[in-house]
């Protein structure tokens, strides 16, 4: 991809037999928000991980702001000058507890060879993207969640990065604070940096990500616009029943017309879920079952990622 910002090509990684990643390629476009998304174990972190440096690729090529007036810079090789020109925040806070907020961002500032007076004068701006102007003097621990989220987040700014790099950065956060944060996000993206975002909220990929690489194993699965994956891979409408009795609707003999009008049925729990090219004739028939509770709506990001990686819990690889 021409003037690519990131540019990934066959990232390979194994522990011992377990392939964490698997071939991987991917490409970031200025202006771009990628997401990559999949369950636990799936790999996510890792390459994440190897994009920074912070572990060695056993295949593949990680090459940085390409553009026609230079050659791209490639990691591990370019590591410093890459850095130099990425923003990170990572799954944990890496916050310092002894600083107050606006220490943490000078002393942060000083990892980039930045003068404390070109920090300063990005403090003010920065604590004021992260709405904690009026908390400069406060240390984290006397912050909540999604303030110190912000504040990492405003950290990561203050060398003025071309791309940033998020891994998780709402996990834990109240929906109040995780809106908020969408909030700060997209307006980074309007004043044109490029994210690499990784995360379990399929709701926040929707919402901020030009496009999606879905991970499983260690391995691409599919890539591409969220509207357009869901098109490709799913029934434009969902129909969720629940209640008593709800699940012999997948198994009666009696409610086979019913299931005939589905191009196919999940049940989790306690929900049987009917995804279908028409949900009228299937919601009439549900009408004569009051005793169930139905919910209609147009298939999901959330959906999408059920169907490419299952249902089953998966624990932390």
């Amino acid at each position: 991809m021409d003037k690519a910002l990131l540019e990934v090509k066959g990232l390979s990684k194994r522990y011992g037999d377990n392939a964490v990643v698997r071939d991987v390629s991917f490409a970031i476009a200025p202006g771009e928000c990628l997401g990559v998304i999949g369950p636990n174990g799936a790999g996510k972190t890792t390459t994440i991980r190897m994009c920074l440096g912070l572990t060695a690729p056993d295949a593949g090529s990680i090459r940085y702001f390409h553009d026609a007036a230079r050659a791209a810079l490639q990691m591990p090789r370019d590591a410093l000058a890459i850095k130099a020109q990425l923003g990170v925040v990572s799954q944990f806070d890496s916050l310092d507890p002894d600083f107050s907020c606006a220490e943490n961002l000078l002393v942060y500032g000083r990892y980039f060879g930045m003068r404390d007076a070109a920090i300063r004068a990005r403090i003010g701006e920065l604590l004021d993207y992260a709405a904690l102007s009026h908390r400069a003097g406060v240390k984290p621990g006397e912050l909540s969640g999604g303030m110190r989220r912000r504040l990492s987040l405003a950290r990561a700014l203050v060398n003025d990065p071309r791309l940033l790099l998020l891994d998780e950065p709402t996990t834990g956060l109240d929906p109040q604070a995780r809106h908020l944060m969408w909030e700060r996000l997209q307006l980074l993206l309007q004043q044109g940096k490029s994210i690499l975002l990784t995360t379990h909220f399929m709701d926040e990929a929707e919402r901020l990500c030009n496009s999606l690489l879905v991970l499983d194993h260690g391995s691409s699965i599919a890539e591409g616009r969220p509207r357009e994956l869901i098109a490709h891979h799913l029934e434009p409408d969902v129909v969720e029943v629940y209640g008593l009795g709800a699940l012999a609707l997948a198994e009666d003999a009696a409610h086979a017309p019913l299931r005939a009008l589905a191009a196919r049925i999940e049940v989790s729990g306690e929900t049987v879920f009917f995804y279908t090219e028409h949900a009228r004739p299937l919601m009439d028939l549900l009408a004569d079952l009051p005793h169930l509770r139905t919910l209609h709506r147009p298939a999901n990001l959330e959906d999408l990622f059920l169907k490419l990686t299952g249902r089953q819990i998966r624990e932390d690889a």
